[in-house]
């Protein structure tokens, strides 16, 4: 399948790498169908494109990588739209905003976190009503170096 990107161009991705979001993304309810790309594999971030809107990508991050504390509790509604099962690995990632003006202001979504299920390829936002922020400062917790880790973290794992 192509995927047109306003960012990266036209690129082939295989059918089984699509990720659904049934009820979409906060702010854009009609877009549906996204992949995950890298844009530079040694980097812990990664590309969400919309493959519904070439001009609609996210930047997002596993937040293991630098909120380890980070946990969410799974409604049963969303593991239902998911199709999640009792031995399946839910994968939760976050949304970035990178300012323009300071691209070391960089804030993660905590509140609205990205639930994915890799066997069913189903995925949904969820909206999180505890006290977890929606601008996590990401350089606020680095290590010493203020750079990211380049190893790539395991994937957040979720309960239901």
């Amino acid at each position: 399948m192509q995927c047109r990107s306003t960012r990266f161009g036209v690129c082939e991705v295989p059918n089984e790498s699509v990720l659904t979001f049934p009820s979409g993304i906060l702010g854009f309810p009609d877009c549906h169908r996204y992949v995950i790309l890298d844009h530079d594999t040694d980097a812990p971030f990664k590309w969400l494109q919309s493959l519904d809107e070439p001009g609609l990508a996210f930047v997002i991050l596993d937040p293991a990588s630098f909120h380890p504390g980070y946990t969410v509790q799974v409604p049963n509604e969303a593991l239902l739209e998911v199709k999640g099962g009792d031995n399946d690995e839910l994968v939760v990632s976050v949304l970035l905003t990178i300012p323009s003006s300071d691209p070391t202001g960089i804030t993660a979504n905590l509140r609205g976190p990205l639930l994915m299920n890799p066997r069913t390829k189903l995925c949904k936002q969820l909206i999180l009503s505890y006290s977890y922020p929606t601008r996590f400062p990401l350089f606020a917790n680095m290590p010493p170096s203020g750079t990211p880790s380049k190893e790539q973290p395991s994937s957040t794992v979720c309960s239901a």
